[in-house]
């Protein structure tokens, strides 16, 4: 579980050109979600980074990006970053290229930008200079709070990222259904402890 949580160096060496962690930045996190916009979960975590005065990137399916363009509008209006997660949340490892490709493209007129996030963290190292040529970034985590993930508990997310999270952490939580439980207890928990701690919060750029 811990590997999941905090990527090996080794594994990162294997994907040279993708941001997992900004270095260098003293005690700086960047706050990431993914797989929204969903009307529920996605107001809900604005509207808590307001009361924070946080920005954050959110990694947005194209697909909701598509249902829910309010969401969208709203999320950029409030000086929030979004980034390409595809159109259907297509696995690398479960599809062909050209399907893979088509569906990044397919998700571009909803998403704009040139932040891109891998659909499960899933890639090729063959697919690296296309996704360089089409996108400004290939964001990957430091830290992944896991709280999609059902056999969890909310302490336990909250620990994931308190227990992992260092200088120039990239870290990534789910504005979705599926996470909603234990984010909602997570979130907020984990934002008052950080910041306690003397860490301040910046978005990815576009």
């Amino acid at each position: 579980m811990s590997w999941k949580v905090q990527p090996p160096e080794v594994l990162r060496k294997l994907f040279p050109h993708t941001l997992w962690r900004a270095k260098g930045e003293g005690k700086t996190l960047y706050l990431t979600f993914d797989d929204g916009p969903v009307e529920k979960e996605t107001t809900w975590v604005m509207n808590l980074l307001d009361d924070y005065k946080i920005k954050a990137s959110f990694f947005c399916v194209g697909e909701n990006a598509d249902n829910n363009t309010h969401l969208m509008q709203e999320l950029l209006k409030r000086g929030h970053s979004v980034g390409n997660h595809a159109y259907n949340h297509l696995p690398a490892w479960k599809c062909s290229r050209k399907e893979y490709f088509d569906n990044l493209e397919k998700a571009k007129p909803f998403i704009p930008g040139g932040l891109f996030r891998p659909p499960h963290g899933q890639l090729y190292p063959w697919y690296m200079t296309e996704l360089k040529h089409q996108f400004k970034h290939i964001v990957m985590w430091d830290v992944l709070s896991m709280d999609y993930d059902a056999r969890l508990s909310q302490h336990d997310v909250l620990n994931n990222v308190l227990n992992n999270t260092r200088e120039g952490s990239i870290l990534l939580f789910h504005d979705s259904k599926k996470a909603w439980k234990r984010m909602h207890y997570a979130l907020p928990a984990a934002l008052d402890q950080l910041l306690k701690e003397g860490y301040q919060f910046k978005k990815l750029e576009m």
